[in-house]
């Protein structure tokens, strides 16, 4: 097993390299798209045993590395195109809540037995965790005072189904979309938008969607001095501003700064931001696919993956299966739960992957939306829960 964290990091890089080769000369594979192909890419290697289910080059690329790439993407954004989605992003993510809310609850009473005396505070855990992400598990965690073992195997099986999750939300809008639409790859591939009419990129700005696959000019030296400079800072700044402003996430400062210089002139100017802010996006997203090992299962124990299973499960049936009943598209659906279930992060990861750059800063909001209830909204549960139990 290769487990040098740079070995590692390689592996991940030649799988990128492979799932965006893929995407690019086989219309299959460009159905699927690289972040997906990248994902289980990334599985296939982790569960033969090839690389490990947890190595310090993922915890790299889900913190730094995937943060500098939400910024180089940001700083593509027209800010504009928050006040279309903004308002249907919000509906999407209220169902999502919802659907997080019920699954745990579901969960915790058909688990009752299996699971122990604790199994309500688990139902308050998943519910904060799949509404703002996995920080909140810890809190709720903390808050309600869980074992540390159950914390721990908790805290394994959501790390499982966020990344499952993940596939799972890029899939779905490909699967389902109308026939006759064209994936969002097909337009960087086929060029202008007027040859694809009604394409999945036609309503989110598929100009700025080839920018995360290719350079309008040439990428200089000085762009890069110039990205780098604004990456660090912008790390930097909004790390010490989350520190110092605590609870305010560091996130939220994150995007601010990165909007704020999207808007100068000449960092408009700069070739190669969405490129290489993609690229590092797709990193992130196979080293998410590597940690979902499903040999953990074994050690986890297979009640508490039930758990965060049929818990995300019943999440999915709600967001898909209501959501267009009452007129959401798949693509705000698939994005807004992603916000719930992975957190701003991920949320804005999956919309970079599939082109739905009108989602991103509505995705953001959503995302930090649920940092700030999911908390309330898990102890509400527990305690709910905890009542229907007799616990």
């Amino acid at each position: 097993m290769i487990t040098d964290p740079i070995a590692v990091v390689l592996v991940l890089a030649s799988v990128v390299a492979v799932a965006v080769s893929l995407e690019m000369h086989n219309k299959y594979f460009r159905a699927l798209g690289s972040a997906l192909v990248g994902i289980l890419l990334g599985m296939v290697l982790s569960n033969t045993g090839v690389i490990p289910g947890t190595s310090p080059a993922y915890e790299f690329l889900g913190g730094p590395a995937v943060s500098a790439g939400i910024i180089l993407i940001l700083l593509t954004v027209d800010v504009r195109s928050v006040i279309q989605a903004g308002p249907t992003m919000l509906a999407a993510f209220g169902l999502a809540v919802l659907g997080s809310a019920l699954g745990a609850t579901i969960s915790a009473v058909l688990l009752a037995d299996a699971i122990g005396p604790e199994a309500w505070k688990l139902a308050g855990q998943y519910t904060a965790t799949y509404t703002g992400g996995g920080v909140n598990f810890a809190a709720v965690g903390a808050a309600l005072d869980t074992s540390g073992e159950l914390l721990a195997a908790g805290i394994a099986a959501d790390v499982m189904m966020t990344a499952i999750w993940m596939a799972t939300c890029l899939l779905v809008p490909v699967l389902f979309a109308k026939k006759g639409t064209a994936t969002p790859q097909a337009l960087t591939m086929q060029g202008s938008p007027a040859e694809t009419p009604g394409g999945a990129g036609a309503d989110s700005s598929p100009s700025l969607y080839r920018m995360l696959y290719s350079s309008v000019g040439a990428i200089s030296l000085q762009d890069l001095t110039l990205m780098s400079v604004m990456v660090l800072g912008t790390l930097w700044i909004s790390d010490w501003l989350g520190t110092a402003l605590a609870p305010i996430p560091s996130v939220l400062f994150l995007t601010t700064i990165s909007l704020l210089l999207a808007q100068l002139p000449r960092v408009q100017a700069l070739n190669g931001t969405g490129v290489v802010g993609n690229y590092l996006v797709l990193l992130f997203l196979a080293g998410n696919g590597a940690m979902s090992v499903i040999a953990n299962i074994v050690i986890i124990g297979p009640p508490i993956v039930y758990f965060a299973f049929i818990t995300v499960a019943v999440h999915g049936l709600v967001i898909f299966g209501i959501g267009p009943l009452v007129g959401l598209d798949l693509k705000t659906l698939a994005v807004a739960s992603q916000a719930a279930v992975g957190g701003p992060a991920s949320a804005m990861a999956l919309a970079t992957a599939r082109g739905y750059t009108d989602r991103l800063l509505p995705g953001v909001a959503a995302g930090l939306l649920g940092y700030a209830a999911g908390n309330y909204l898990g102890l509400a549960v527990a305690a709910a829960v905890r009542v229907m139990l007799g616990a």
